[in-house]
């Protein structure tokens, strides 16, 4: 088997397979760095981020078999496994806040956010889960659902009618809905 799988033939760039340590080592230099910085703005701890990341790494090598180039970007699924890591690491905090993160009880910040930057994954998952829809379908989604722009407006631009500018984006929205759920994320 190749170090390399693709996506979609021809579509999408060659994911790594990770099950070799030169695939991990090159996942880790491609999105490494913006975990860290995912991880260090939900956690406020460089430490802390430090290990998020390579935990999501370790994750990663050790549940290969279930990554799916169809399913979901490599970047998409290191995120998702980024979530779920950030979620144990505060919990686990809430549960010890004095002992965890360096935090004190004195101290002026307060304890790590509780929540993480749910705005910055939903578009990293709804960019994704758009580039796999009809180029008609995600225009109409992207220019009425995304940027508000009215119907009327949108269906002269692109040169049909309005019922069925509004029949692409009811469509739309049902695939993206399919393809969201296929990915894991749930509503």
């Amino acid at each position: 088997m190749s170090r390399f799988t693709s996506r979609r033939a021809g579509t999408r760039t060659a994911e790594p397979d990770l099950r070799s340590e030169q695939a991990v080592r090159a996942a880790y230099t491609a999105h490494g760095p913006e975990l860290y910085r995912f991880a260090l703005r939900q956690l406020r701890d460089e430490g802390a981020a430090q290990d998020v990341v390579q935990e999501v790494f370790l994750r990663a090598w050790r549940s290969a078999d279930r990554f799916d180039p169809e399913v979901a970007s490599l970047r998409v699924w290191l995120f998702a496994i980024a979530r779920h890591v950030v979620v144990d690491q505060i919990r686990r905090a809430v549960s010890r806040p004095s002992s965890t993160f360096g935090l004190v009880a004195d101290q002026p910040h307060g304890p790590p956010a509780r929540g993480f930057d749910e705005q910055v994954m939903n578009a990293w998952l709804i960019e994704e889960a758009l580039s796999r829809i009809s180029a008609e379908h995600r225009a109409a989604l992207v220019e009425t659902y995304f940027r508000g722009r009215p119907c009327a407006e949108v269906a002269v631009e692109q040169g049909v009618p309005t019922g069925t500018l509004r029949s692409r984006v009811f469509y739309g929205l049902k695939s993206l809905r399919v393809i969201m759920e296929e990915m894991g994320v749930e509503p």
